[in-house]
């Protein structure tokens, strides 16, 4: 579908409502304009990663120009996803772009690749520890919110399932970037210290069994 914006404000909007693609008008608080205003939001937080990234370019090493390319085809990505939300059932057209298997296929596949980089976790990770990190977990928790209202539209109208697995995959694919960026940037990762404090008492505990048993078999 070709795209010409001519004028950018309309003021056809002005009472609430806002024309989807075909032309059907709904509220604006509806779940499809929240489900694809989401992904918009999501879009422009990994466009604030990729404006900071070149600061850290020699982090990356040789994966500088892949890391680069995977977050320019993501936004791309997001903004298909868009688009698709932004269509009902009645609206679709010849040669509509809908997200498929293809897309998921590679933001797994590029999972299974910084995963084999990085150690098991010994607890959740909080937010922080650098610049890209930290917009890479907030990225993830609006991932999630766009999969949440995605879910909720589909209770209401006929959507593509391969777009709410590709949302979801792509907060997997988010989390594991703010883990593998960490690791590439040698920053430090925020780890949930109440799930450390308990792994170290129960080792604790674990040792003192262990002293006693051998104390009572002297």
């Amino acid at each position: 579908m070709a795209i010409r914006l001519s004028r950018i404000y309309t003021r056809t909007g002005d009472k609430g409502q806002t024309a989807l693609v075909g032309g059907k008008r709904v509220p604006k608080e509806s779940a499809r304009l929240e489900a694809y205003g989401t992904t918009d939001e999501l879009n422009s937080i990994i466009g604030i990663v990729r404006t900071y990234l070149p600061q850290y370019r020699d982090g990356f090493g040789s994966d500088f120009d892949a890391y680069s390319e995977s977050l320019r085809r993501i936004q791309n990505e997001l903004f298909d996803v868009g688009s698709e939300l932004a269509t009902p059932p009645d609206g679709e057209y010849p040669q509509m772009h809908k997200m498929g298997a293809g897309e998921i296929k590679k933001l797994e596949e590029e999972m299974d690749a910084m995963e084999k980089e990085l150690e098991p976790l010994k607890s959740f990770t909080l937010p922080g520890g650098g610049v890209l990190n930290a917009f890479l977990h907030q990225a993830r928790t609006v991932c999630r919110r766009a999969e949440r209202v995605c879910w909720r539209l589909k209770r209401e109208e006929d959507i593509n399932d391969n777009l709410i697995i590709y949302v979801n995959r792509l907060s997997d694919h988010l989390f594991v970037q703010s883990r593998w960026v960490a690791k590439r940037l040698n920053e430090p990762e925020f780890l949930w210290d109440r799930a450390l404090r308990i792994e170290e008492d129960k080792k604790a505990a674990r040792v003192a069994n262990s002293k006693s048993s051998r104390g009572s078999k002297s």
